[in-house]
């Protein structure tokens, strides 16, 4: 299918939200996206942007059964490991289910890993959900290794009052 990627701009905001917005349907957790297109708009495009993201787009005539015309995309950043150097961290990769099955998703991951490897980047970083096969076999087809299971990393997180508490140096045990 012919599919144009290229960077996202300020005005596809409103579509990048819709899609992760179905991403989190999808994963079983809509309620934990908290962000708007405006804090999506103000965190990509600002002077020091939090973010990166390509969008690919279909011609009209191949458009979604809803009129889109924007059926994928992938959000990255920098990120950085002590032992490897530089990092591209692929937030996610995300193509409309219409639409899936059709080399769009490998075109935004090579895409993204091409924008790692031209800025020096070692590796490109990203996580899947362990229910989540069908991906699982996608990123692992692609040369992909679970680090779960290869080195026994675990994946956390701290935030809300947890954050807070120990940005005020109100540390646990």
């Amino acid at each position: 299918m012919e599919c144009v990627l290229r960077p996202c701009r300020a005005e596809d905001c409103a579509e990048v939200m819709r899609m992760i917005k179905e991403l989190a349907e999808f994963e079983k957790l809509p309620d934990q996206v908290q962000i708007s297109d405006q804090v999506l708009r103000e965190d990509g495009f600002a002077n020091d942007p939090f973010y990166r993201c390509l969008v690919a787009e279909v011609p009209p005539e191949h458009r979604s059964r809803d009129g889109h015309t924007v059926v994928g995309y992938g959000l990255y950043f920098f990120t950085y490991s002590t032992w490897k150097g530089r990092n591209i961290y692929m937030e996610d990769l995300y193509v409309m289910p219409e639409f899936r099955g059709k080399g769009i998703g490998k075109k935004l991951m090579s895409k993204i890993a091409e924008i790692g490897v031209e800025n020096r980047c070692t590796q490109l970083k990203f996580v899947v959900l362990d229910w989540n096969r069908t991906a699982i076999d996608f990123y692992q087809g692609q040369g992909a290794v679970d680090l779960t299971t290869a080195e026994g990393w675990h994946f956390f997180h701290i935030e809300g009052d947890a954050l807070e508490q120990l940005a005020q140096g109100h540390l646990g045990h």
